[in-house]
């Protein structure tokens, strides 16, 4: 495949709509450099995505945005768990990792189950379905501010703020941070700022209250990283879940046979939200930066270059997956790259697999009849390139 039939440009709208057809040329052979505001390499095959994220001393996870720069985003230039290489990240994570254990998660089950019933609830009443704003965009807000200890008068606000944040990672490489953006990462702020100092007064059960604690007790978090530590729970911990409930009904709505399926047998269910993750996964790429002169996959990479490491591209290399640009809920083995792999696989993907099979699993439950409505137009997909999801997704429930 020549070069010249590469395209990769995530600040593109058309590339963002539909990037997978763009995904076989780079599939096909080793890594290639392209020129993007700079030098940059595309690590699409699977052996090779998973070669760069197991290997964090020769790729960094630290973004090399200028200090500027980086002092404006949400974070305020303070470290977090994706953004940070070992000893940092190994003491960040550490931190945040007994409340997302598998029995901590299943634990969560009955209240999840009740919030998704409760939207429901709200959509049969409407006698449609929104996808997006009556069941993806709420839930996973909602379960992620609970943990939090936030109240649900917040919740609105708090999807605003994370949809616009998010958004801001459209902004072309060395702009400024747009107006809104920035806002917005001061309202979020500025919000939890207070809450920080309710829970030094009077701490809860909520992991806000658990890394106050930390902070306090063996100064295991700076003050700047233990704001920029919930900021990124509630930015992470819903809009990955979002999309992931948002795509995996959009596959399933466009593949009647494999929705009646899942239907017919509920036991395919974890399957089903792995083929969703596989096929249309709400995390396309991530980025790493070589620290030395390497070779992945025949390609020499030098010294501090920027690398995609794109994963929605690796989960349909036809080298590890037999007919990849089918949705089969079949299918096995299903050992995607959706989450990451390494030390940054996704500490949440058990919380997310677990509310999108409840969500999911709810709605064909509760709409036999369900079916898609289709746009006059082409479904809209929110700004990210790298976080995948859809504005709407209207579907009729009789």
């Amino acid at each position: 495949m020549s070069e010249s039939q590469i395209y990769f440009n995530p600040w593109d709208p058309e590339f963002r709509a539909n990037p997978y057809p763009h995904y076989g040329p780079i599939l096909n052979g080793p890594p290639k450099i392209i020129e993007l505001f700079g030098s940059a390499a595309l690590i699409a095959r699977y052996a090779d995505v998973c070669a760069v994220l197991k290997d964090q001393q020769r790729f960094s996870s630290v973004d090399p945005i200028t200090p500027e720069v980086r002092n404006e985003g949400v974070f305020r230039g303070a470290p977090t768990m994706l953004d940070s290489d070992p000893p940092v990240h190994t003491r960040l994570r550490r931190l945040v990792a007994r409340d997302f254990t598998p029995r901590r998660i299943r634990d969560l089950e009955p209240r999840i189950r009740a919030i998704a019933t409760e939207l429901l609830d709200s959509a049969a009443r409407k006698g449609e379905l929104e996808v997006m704003s009556d069941l993806a965009n709420a839930l996973p807000v909602m379960v992620i501010a609970e943990m939090l200890g936030v109240p649900p008068a917040e919740y609105a606000r708090f999807k605003h703020w994370s949809d616009v944040v998010i958004g801001g990672g459209n902004a072309l490489p060395g702009q400024p941070i747009p107006p809104e953006v920035k806002a917005a990462g001061d309202e979020l702020r500025a919000y939890f700022s207070i809450e920080i100092e309710k829970r030094r007064a009077r701490p809860g059960s909520d992991l806000v209250s658990a890394l106050v604690a930390a902070h306090q007790d063996s100064e295991a978090l700076t003050a700047e990283e233990l704001l920029a530590f919930v900021v990124l729970l509630l930015l992470a911990g819903n809009e990955t879940t979002t999309n992931l409930i948002g795509n995996g009904m959009l596959a399933l709505s466009r593949n009647p046979e494999q929705m009646n399926l899942l239907r017919r047998d509920p036991a395919l269910m974890p399957r089903a939200i792995e083929e969703i993750l596989r096929f249309d996964g709400p995390v396309q790429s991530t980025t790493r930066i070589s620290t030395e002169a390497v070779s992945i996959g025949g390609t020499s990479i030098p010294a501090g270059t920027l690398c995609f490491v794109v994963l929605a591209a690796a989960n349909r290399d036809p080298a590890q997956f037999s007919e990849p640009e089918k949705f089969d809920i079949t299918r096995e083995p299903r050992d995607h790259v959706a989450f990451g792999e390494g030390i940054h696989f996704c500490i949440g993907a058990p919380l997310a697999r677990l509310e999108g099979a409840i969500a999911i699993g709810e709605t064909l439950r509760r709409f036999p009849a369900l079916h898609i409505k289709l746009p006059g137009g082409p479904l809209k997909y929110k700004g990210s390139y790298f976080l995948r999801g859809l504005e709407s997704l209207t579907m009729m429930i009789a």
